[in-house]
């Protein structure tokens, strides 16, 4: 891994706090910034019956995006596409897959502490109709808080109380390590503590899983590391099947039409812009859907290959 990249990997939750209150007072891109709920989305594939449900959206000022873009070529991209030069407001999607008799949710969303326009996976889950006591399966595709956060209720409690709970092995050890507070900068430390308080409420529950594994039946493991060591997307088998994504791609539009430029909240932004070609170049080939956590909710496309890159459709 670059340790550069591993020392200063993202916006701290002091700043983004900072930054996302302000935001959501005085208002960016023209208007003002507000929480969001929209309403969820179901499709199918195979066995499996997937809804998208949100968790609200975060607020993510254009410096911490894209810091070492040059800002003429990012001004000009979003310009091209009609989108606020000043910030990013992306959705929060929550995957949702009914298998048999299993009822697997993909990542938490951000819990109430993190940023105040996310956080509000209750409400996506009641107004689908969805009981999370009904909850089997929590699997996670990486421990940033907007993923993680959202575990454990005001009173640390599981929200998922009847679930069994499976991470990646890789992103575990990754977080669990006594050595990784001493390896982030200051503004980053939040991420680590929230992360390491959350696993130890799953500590004796938790089932870790590998790349290419079947972790549920009809659920494959795909290896997508770079935005965090250990990152993993998953294939949905079925005749058309689905990808949760997670923040292996992160943008509708930027991260397709310009996949090579490095992320701001990527840990390691080489291996990042790596494998979102990969991904995407799969994904393309395959004519497979993808889910991503912060595409325009409610989420799920297709990935079209261009004369100069890619593009999303939604479905």
């Amino acid at each position: 891994m670059n340790s550069r990249r591993v020392a200063s990997p993202g916006l701290g939750r002091r700043h983004f706090l900072a930054v996302a209150g302000s935001a959501a007072v005085m208002g960016l891109a023209g208007g003002l910034v507000a929480p969001r709920l929209a309403r969820a989305q179901t499709l199918t594939t195979g066995a499996a019956e997937i809804t998208v449900v949100s968790d609200g959206h975060l607020v993510l000022p254009m410096g911490f995006a894209y810091p070492e873009v040059p800002p003429e070529d990012l001004a000009r991209l979003l310009a091209e596409n009609a989108m606020p030069a000043d910030a990013l407001l992306p959705d929060c999607n929550v995957t949702l897959a009914r298998i048999g008799d299993r009822l697997v949710i993909f990542d938490v969303g951000a819990g109430a502490n993190f940023m105040p326009t996310a956080g509000k996976l209750a409400d996506g889950l009641s107004a689908a109709g969805i009981d999370p006591a009904d909850v089997t399966d929590v699997v996670f595709t990486h421990a940033h808080p907007d993923h993680l956060w959202g575990l454990t209720d005001d009173f640390d409690e599981l929200v998922f109380a009847n679930a069994e709970y499976r991470i990646g092995r890789t992103e575990w050890d990754f977080w669990s390590a006594p050595d990784t507070l001493s390896k982030v900068p200051p503004d980053r430390q939040t991420f680590v503590i929230g992360a390491q308080n959350r696993f130890a409420a799953i500590e004796d529950r938790v089932i870790f899983i590998d790349d290419g594994q079947e972790v549920l039946p009809g659920i494959e493991a795909v290896a997508t590391p770079g935005h965090t060591p250990g990152h993993l997307s998953f294939m949905i088998q079925g005749a058309e099947p689905v990808l949760v994504v997670g923040d292996a791609i992160s943008n509708a539009v930027i991260s397709f039409a310009r996949p090579d430029w490095p992320s701001g909240s990527d840990q390691d932004a080489d291996l990042g812009a790596r494998t979102r070609l990969a991904l995407l170049d799969r994904l393309a080939g395959d004519r497979a859907r993808a889910i991503g956590f912060h595409f325009p909710h409610p989420g799920a496309g297709l990935v079209e290959r261009t004369a100069g890159g890619y593009r999303y459709v939604p479905v």
